[in-house]
């Protein structure tokens, strides 16, 4: 695995778990809001963990710390994740996997193969959205609609979560994937946050005005609706 961060202690990144968060480098995405933008665009330059320290990490605090959230980038453009969260799970961790959902084959394996404990997959726009909020010409929106698919049979706790931003999502966005998402327990919307790391900086967040609205949605269809 090509480590590019770990933050050390999170309360936040594993709902319900006291964990750590380790930073994947690279994604098959280039969504403009990107918070993580330069573990996408500038590989070369982004910083590195080596694997024999992240572990070495684990090991000394495997009495403090529940869990571990693989985020990226997107952790699934690894040969081998597999191999990787095999490995944390073999130290008594639980691990939550962050994936933009476009690798459905590879999520329904390491789910039937129980190397996740929780999953959050980012739903970036409604199908007519898609390829403007991911940054791509062209890509196969049915693996967005198989992963969602997977993750409704709720053979693993999971969350839906999208970042809102005002040049990119709609009222229609909304209303459209809450149905979509129907039964799911959890919806997160995140407000976008313009920083110095986002792939696309004249971009602009929405008012929480709209935010609430677009969260309005969602009541009956999804079990609890967080707004970040």
């Amino acid at each position: 695995m090509i480590l590019a961060g770990l933050r050390k202690l999170s309360l936040l990144d594993f709902p319900g778990k006291t964990c750590c968060t380790v930073f994947t480098l690279g994604c098959n995405f280039r969504c403009p809001f990107c918070h993580n933008g330069s573990l996408v665009v500038d590989l070369d330059n982004s910083p590195r963990v080596s694997e024999e320290d992240f572990f070495a990490y684990l090991i000394q605090r495997k009495k403090l710390l529940e869990g571990v959230c693989v985020t990226g980038g997107e952790p699934l453009i690894h040969p081998d994740i597999e191999c990787f969260l095999q490995k944390i799970k073999d130290l008594g961790y639980l691990v939550k996997l962050d994936t933009n959902g476009s690798f459905p084959d590879k999520l329904k394996n390491l789910i039937k193969k129980d190397l996740c404990d929780f999953v959050a997959m980012d739903i970036k726009a409604s199908k007519d959205g898609y390829l403007r909020a991911i940054g791509l010409s062209d890509f196969d929106y049915l693996k967005i609609e198989r992963s969602i698919d997977i993750l409704l049979k709720g053979n693993v706790p999971y969350e839906f979560r999208t970042t809102v931003v005002k040049e990119i999502h709609s009222d229609d966005d909304f209303k459209t994937l809450a149905q979509r998402i129907k039964g799911a327990p959890r919806y997160t919307l995140q407000s976008f946050v313009n920083s110095d790391d986002v792939i696309n900086k004249k971009l602009n967040p929405c008012t929480q005005e709209e935010i609430e609205r677009f969260a309005s949605y969602f009541r009956g269809n999804v079990g609890e609706i967080v707004i970040k």
